[in-house]
C-alpha cells in the first residue's frame, strides 16, 4: 500500500508543478519589457540631458545636468573641487573646457559652463514644487546618459544631519611637540588615497602645527566634506607634503575595513543637507549631479550623494534651484558697461 500512496503523492506533485509553469507565457515570465514600457517615452528624452564630467586623465568624477541651452550645468560640488581643471565630454571624442561660476557647500552643488557649446537640451524647472510619495516610480539617466535606471522612493523626505568631515586616520593619543604619529588608516579613505600609511608622523595641517590628535581633531571637525587640506608628514625621517580631500566622517566609520557594499564606491559626502529625497535606483557614486524624473517627465531634484548598495539621496529642486537661478541670470545677462561721459 504505502508505495501506491508514494507514487500518486510524486504524481500530485508533479502535476502540481506542470499546473503553475504551463499558464504563463514567454512574455509573462520576462516582464522587463512590460516594465520599461512605461519610460520608454521618458528614455530618450532624458539621456541627452546629462554629460560626464571628467579629469585630466578622462576619468568620470561627476554627472553635469544641463540648465542653460548655452552649456549652463549643474554637478556635485565636493566630487570636482578643481572643476575648471576637468572638462565635459560632449560626445565620445569631443571635450569642452569648464568655467565655474558659483559653489554652494549648503547643497554640495556647483553651477558652471561648459565654454563655447549652444542648443541644448535643458531641464524644465517648475514654478512649485511636485509632491512625492513613499513607493513613487522614479527615473534616471546613468553614466552620462547612455543609460536610464528606474526605481521607488525608499523613504520619507526628511533632513540629514552633518557628522562632520575626517580623513581615515586613527592617531597616537600621545602628545608630543614634534607631530602625531598614525596608527591606523581606512581602507579607501582621503588619507589612504592620498599615500599615507601607518607610522607616518603628521607634523602640520594647512600651517598649524600638530601636537596631539587632540589638534587634528579640531581642525578637522568643522570642515566640509570635499574641502582639501594640505598635510606635511614625516616617514622615515623624510619629510614630504600632500593634498587630502575630506570625506563625511559617516562614510568613513562605516566602511574603516573597506568593506565597500556599494558596490561602485560611496560618494565622498554623504550627510548635511538640508532635506533629500531618498530611493533605491542602482546609480554610482559618479552618476551624481544626475536628474531625478518621475515617470511623466517631471523634474524632481537633482542625485546628491550614493550612500550605500540601495541607497541614493536626492536635493529637491525647491531646495536649491532658488540659490542658483539668480547666478545663472547674473551670468547670462550681465550689467553693460556705463558710457563714458
Amino acid at each position: 500500500m504505502s508505495w501506491r500512496i508514494t507514487l500518486l503523492m510524486c504524481a500530485t506533485l508533479s502535476s502540481a508543478k506542470a499546473d503553475l509553469r504551463a499558464p504563463l507565457s514567454a512574455s509573462e515570465r520576462t516582464n522587463g519589457a512590460q516594465t520599461l514600457t512605461a519610460v520608454a517615452a521618458l528614455e530618450k528624452r532624458i539621456q541627452i540631458m546629462t554629460a560626464p564630467v571628467i579629469d585630466a586623465e578622462g576619468l568620470t568624477l561627476s554627472t553635469a545636468s544641463w540648465v542653460g541651452s548655452e552649456g549652463y550645468f549643474l554637478t556635485k560640488a565636493s566630487d570636482t573641487p578643481k572643476l575648471e581643471a576637468c572638462k565635459v565630454l560632449i560626445s565620445p571624442s569631443v571635450t569642452v573646457a569648464i568655467r565655474e561660476i558659483h559653489r554652494s557647500a549648503a547643497h554640495d552643488l556647483v553651477l558652471a559652463q561648459a565654454v563655447g557649446v549652444s542648443g541644448l537640451p535643458t531641464l524644465t524647472f517648475e514654478s512649485k514644487a511636485r509632491p512625492t510619495r513613499y513607493g513613487q516610480w522614479l527615473a534616471a539617466p546613468v553614466k552620462g546618459g547612455k543609460a536610464v535606471r528606474i526605481g521607488v522612493i525608499s523613504a520619507q523626505r526628511r533632513k540629514i544631519p552633518g557628522g562632520g568631515a575626517a580623513m581615515g586616520v586613527r592617531m597616537d593619543e600621545k602628545t608630543n611637540s614634534k607631530g602625531v604619529r598614525i596608527a591606523g588608516i581606512a581602507e579607501d579613505s582621503p588619507a589612504a588615497a592620498a599615500g599615507l600609511l601607518e607610522d607616518d608622523v603628521l607634523l602640520s595641517l594647512d600651517g598649524h602645527t600638530l601636537n596631539s590628535y587632540q589638534s587634528v581633531h579640531d581642525l578637522v571637525r568643522d570642515r566640509q566634506p570635499g574641502e582639501q587640506i594640505e598635510i606635511i608628514y614625516r616617514r622615515s625621517g623624510k619629510v614630504a607634503k600632500v593634498q587630502i580631500r575630506l570625506a563625511s566622517r559617516s562614510k568613513i566609520l562605516q566602511n574603516w575595513e573597506g568593506e565597500d557594499f556599494a558596490n561602485g564606491g560611496i560618494s565622498i559626502r554623504t550627510d548635511n543637507f538640508a532635506q533629500v529625497i531618498q530611493h533605491d535606483l542602482p546609480l554610482s557614486a559618479q552618476d551624481m549631479g544626475s536628474p531625478l524624473f518621475d515617470l511623466e517627465g517631471h523634474l524632481l531634484g537633482i542625485n546628491i550623494a550614493r550612500v550605500d548598495r540601495i541607497t541614493t539621496f536626492a536635493l529637491p529642486v525647491e531646495t536649491f534651484w532658488p540659490t542658483f537661478l539668480p547666478y545663472l541670470e547674473a551670468d547670462r545677462h550681465p550689467p553693460k558697461a556705463a558710457k563714458a561721459n
